[in-house]
């Protein structure tokens, strides 16, 4: 990938054009990170981008990009430019040509306005990027306010750029995020998601967690997890504090890994626990009765504002829906078991159930009964093919209704917990179920 972009860097120099890398591909270089893609800064204009390469698709020419596919691969080549005000918070109201500088001066942060020669192997640096590099600072270019008032999405980028790059950020830069924070809901919900996801599934997560938190950018996008701080729990199972400190604990507990799912079930699974707080003082506890059902409705609601996919939705919401009847698996008949693990999402509630243990009372003993369950069943499909089916139902005159039902679950419970092993043990146990 990087021959093919070189080989369009030089195209476009031998076309008496000024070209470079330009952007996270070089702040890649300087952190002896492979790149995942290349983009190109020239002072090609568009127009003359496409007499180059013709194939170019002209999406984003109103902005000076046009997007060249070669070797099987995507390469955004960009004119130099400045932008016009932004008025909205979002995108400039205009957009010029310019020089390499001015379009470096431009950028959201100096280690993303940096530009590379690949031909003459030189770095270019009109903002400091490199020593920033060095430094692990997340910086914006110019006035921070300004800079980030331009577009209130980079409030955000900030964060997942500390959080992914473990950098620190530079104070000004910082104190202008916190007064800026709230206008992050200026900006669109899908775009604000694609931020969030890229913090969440990174291994340094919780580093993201306590910046969106103290940055203010929490209250904005999910005033409800802030609203677990002070919801006290009850000490004898939850002796590491109140529901907002067990939540922390938790995502610093999850494996690197962990799938978005995962991560957001975490984030939510007790996030109905304020609304459902009540003491019993008969028993001289703290109760969050039904904290689960109210937690699943708030979880759709807060991935639905933020516009995710209903795969997305659906199984995080199991995950929050779910978390409780872990409690009850020892107490399981074998074939109830068997239903409950063998659920898509079984494996990243096993998970949660887990950290859920381990960030409050330790007992993991459920945990450890469900794994050497798995080792159990392992041999054969938890749900195998039914051994009673509707057409065994149809040819004995069972119509469709209550009792058709209730005959292929308790055939199937049977079948589960090893009573039916064979066909013919089966159709004997039918005739005698209908008689």
């Amino acid at each position: 990938m990087q021959d093919t972009a070189q080989e369009i860097v030089q195209n476009l120099q031998e076309a008496g054009y000024e070209a470079l890398f330009a952007g996270g591909c070089v702040r890649d270089f300087l952190r002896a990170v492979l790149p995942k893609d290349f983009d190109i800064a020239t002072s090609a204009r568009p127009d003359q981008i496409l007499e180059l390469f013709p194939e170019g698709d002209t999406i984003g020419a109103h902005f000076g990009v046009i997007l060249v596919r070669r070797a099987g691969q995507h390469f955004e080549i960009a004119s130099f430019r400045e932008d016009g005000d932004y008025r909205d918070g979002r995108r400039p109201e205009s957009v010029s040509f310019a020089t390499a500088k001015k379009d470096a001066r431009r950028r959201d942060f100096t280690i993303n306005g940096l530009f590379y020669d690949p031909v003459k192997e030189e770095l270019i640096d009109y903002v400091g990027g490199k020593a920033d590099i060095e430094s692990k600072i997340i910086r914006a270019i110019g006035d921070p306010a300004a800079r980030l008032g331009e577009d209130y999405l980079r409030l955000l980028r900030a964060i997942r750029f500390a959080t992914v790059l473990d950098f620190e950020i530079e104070e000004s830069t910082w104190s202008a995020i916190q007064a800026e924070a709230d206008n992050i809901s200026q900006i669109a919900p899908e775009r604000i998601r694609e931020e969030l996801d890229r913090i969440w599934v990174h291994e340094n997560r919780l580093r993201g967690f306590d910046l969106l938190a103290k940055s203010g950018l929490m209250k904005a996008i999910y005033p409800e997890i802030l609203d677990l701080q002070g919801c006290e729990q009850p000490p004898q199972w939850h002796p590491e504090g109140d529901v907002f400190v067990h939540t922390r604990l938790m995502v610093s507990l999850l494996p690197s890994d962990a799938s978005l799912p995962l991560v957001l079930s975490v984030l939510f699974h007790d996030i109905g626990k304020p609304a459902t707080f009540s003491y019993d003082p008969d028993e001289d506890r703290i109760r969050f009765n039904g904290h689960d059902k109210l937690g699943t409705e708030m979880t759709e609601a807060i991935l639905s504002r933020l516009r995710y996919s209903n795969a997305i939705i659906d199984a995080t919401k199991a995950g929050v829906s779910n978390h409780m009847a872990f409690k009850d698996v020892q107490r399981m008949r074998t074939s109830k078991l068997k239903r409950f693990m063998a659920r898509e999402t079984f494996c990243d509630e096993l998970e949660l159930h887990r950290v859920d243990c381990e960030s409050s009372n330790g007992n993991l003993e459920n945990y450890h009964f469900l794994r050497a369950k798995a080792e159990e069943f392992a041999s054969e499909p938890l749900i195998p093919p039914p051994i009673i089916t509707g057409h065994d139902l149809i040819e004995r005159d069972i119509p469709s209704g209550p009792r058709y039902s209730e005959i292929l679950r308790r055939a199937q419970d049977l079948q589960l917990e090893g009573t039916l092993t064979s066909r013919d043990e089966a159709l004997q146990w039918l005739e005698t179920e209908l008689l």
